[in-house]
């Protein structure tokens, strides 16, 4: 028997104690130390192999993606402009800042004028900020609930649009229009009624209605893109990609109402800026949540608080543990639609591709709480950057709302004297090329990596923004530098090498965990190293 201090032969008496079980004793204790022996491989596999890998891919993705975006910026000024924009924003550098010397610390405190110590609005950090009572009463009669959730005159153009509730690409501006501007509430009661959770969780329909109305005015009207509509449009695409037949019967009926709950807040009071930009000012959000998903922490602040107004609580009915169970969920994903998340959110879905498990129906296999909120998490940061997977028509229009939106951020940061973000000043960005570079570096290989989850159930979107994408590369005026994200130099609107991350668990393949650029294959000396490989380095670093 193997100790801490070496071995001890065994005794006589062990040797007899075993000879005296029976078979069946035997065969129990078997799979007993069977079922223990399973349990430690599950643990290992958890703890060494979807965590360590996971991060391991993140990392190499991040450096990949940062030498290509080098490459980029040294193209010409509007390429540098969308390199910075799509490192700013997608990737996590909060463990990447240069620690000054204290002398040119010294030196920067002296020359600081006080008044930029003063913060951006502010007020009491005691309470949620941006809950705030309305003008017009939202409280509702039982016997006054329309159709739809939303009194309108032109409800049956509302219900034609409404037809395709269960369909991608739904025309949310039509919805808008057709509904006196409640897109959320009546979508949101249109998917309820769909999935008949109303009835499943005993929600009071004008309870629903008063907390969705409620919901949908705490939405800035005057924000061009972070408004009720996009939160619209992301929970009816998160209730289109929890019905794909891949994931058929995987999340329950809790998990569900949590994902589409999550959808509807998770850009609630959004105040059209940036993180960074209420980073940069100091902002009372800012010191609120210690600089840390400021936007994504208050959202689900306020949508959580506003639970609590009148006749608001639609999960009155819920027992203790489902409340508690649910708002576990709704945090999870709502904190993931952080952009800087990106990264890890796409190596982590990379690593579930190349490890999943199905059944023989081809339904994926996820029989865990870290699992499926893993694809929950994705499910729903896949439905905040669905815009360039729709038509072409909606696409152009969302893409037309977030430039605005970014230019009237870059106007503020002129007026305080800051420096402006990337692609938020209106006199130098390139809406298309931004766009190309959006779907090449950031879109396209989330959405391939979610297409091969689901495999082939997302196949047209993948489609879809296939044209999407050269349409906009099509549109990037030629001039004779090279232009933007083209292999040859000839722009002729294929565009060139792609961005693609691959990750693999076969040995004999040449495949790196990493990116594949192309023809270009590895570089800096990097040799490929394949998953088993990996385990194997881990087990023999634990074994040492």
């Amino acid at each position: 028997v193997a100790t801490e201090g070496g071995r001890i032969p065994l005794g006589p008496e062990f040797v007899s104690a075993v000879c005296l079980l029976t078979d069946e004793s035997y065969q129990k204790l078997a799979m007993e130390t069977m079922e223990e022996l399973d349990w430690c491989l599950d643990q290992l596999e958890t703890i060494q192999t979807y965590r360590s890998v996971s991060d391991m891919a993140s990392n190499k993705f991040k450096r990949m993606l940062n030498r290509e975006l080098t490459h980029l910026s040294e193209m010409s000024r509007s390429g540098n402009q969308v390199s910075e924009f799509i490192s700013n924003t997608f990737l996590d550098k909060q463990n990447e800042l240069e620690i000054p010397c204290p002398m040119a610390k010294t030196r920067e405190w002296k020359k600081r004028p006080h008044h930029q110590t003063q913060l951006e609005g502010q007020g009491t950090l005691t309470q949620i900020s941006g809950v705030r009572k309305l003008s017009q009463s939202t409280g509702l009669q039982g016997s006054s609930i329309s159709r739809f959730g939303v009194k309108t005159d032109q409800e049956e153009l509302l219900s034609e649009d409404l037809e395709n509730i269960n369909k991608w690409g739904l025309n949310i501006f039509r919805v808008a229009e057709h509904s006196h501007n409640r897109p959320l509430t009546c979508t949101m009661y249109t998917i309820f009624q769909e999935r008949d959770l109303m009835n499943t969780f005993k929600i009071p329909t004008d309870t629903f209605v008063t907390f969705m109305m409620t919901l949908e005015a705490h939405y800035h009207s005057d924000v061009e893109y972070h408004n009720s509509l996009h939160a619209a449009d992301v929970a009816q695409s998160t209730h289109i990609l929890l019905s794909t037949p891949a994931l058929d019967a995987v999340f329950t009926d809790l998990e569900i109402l949590a994902a589409v709950f999550a959808a509807a807040i998770h850009d609630v009071d959004h105040p059209g800026v940036s993180n960074q930009f209420l980073i940069n000012t100091n902002s009372e959000l800012a010191l609120m949540y210690n600089d840390e998903s400021v936007l994504e922490n208050h959202h689900l602040a306020v949508g959580f608080k506003l639970l609590q107004e009148e006749n608001c609580d639609i999960f009155q009915n819920l027992t203790k543990k489902e409340r508690q169970s649910l708002r576990r969920m709704v945090i999870d994903m709502v904190l993931a639609t952080d952009m800087s998340k990106h990264m890890s959110l796409l190596a982590d879905l990379k690593t579930m591709v190349e490890t999943k498990k199905v059944t023989s129906s081809g339904v994926l296999l996820l029989d865990n709480y870290t699992d499926k909120i893993q694809v929950m998490r994705n499910m729903v940061h896949c439905a905040d950057l669905s815009n360039p997977t729709k038509s072409l028509d909606l696409y152009r229009q969302w893409t037309d709302r977030i430039m605005n939106e970014f230019s009237h951020q870059g106007d503020r940061e002129r007026e305080k004297g800051m420096e402006i973000s990337p692609m938020c000043d209106k006199h130098t960005a390139s809406v298309e090329k931004s766009q190309v570079g959006f779907i090449d570096y950031i879109v396209h290989p989330l959405w391939e990596t979610w297409a091969d989850l689901v495999h082939p159930d997302a196949q047209d979107i993948l489609d879809t923004l296939e044209d999407n994408r050269n349409w906009y590369q099509s549109m990037i005026p030629q001039r004779p530098s090279p232009p933007f994200c083209t292999g040859d130099g000839e722009g002729d609107g294929e565009g060139g090498h792609r961005f693609q991350f691959e990750l693999t668990l076969d040995d004999e393949q040449d495949g790196e965990m990493g990116v594949e650029e192309g023809e270009r294959g590895t570089e800096e000396g990097w040799s490929p190293m394949t998953l088993n490989e990996i385990l194997a380095l881990q087990s023999d670093l634990c074994s040492s």
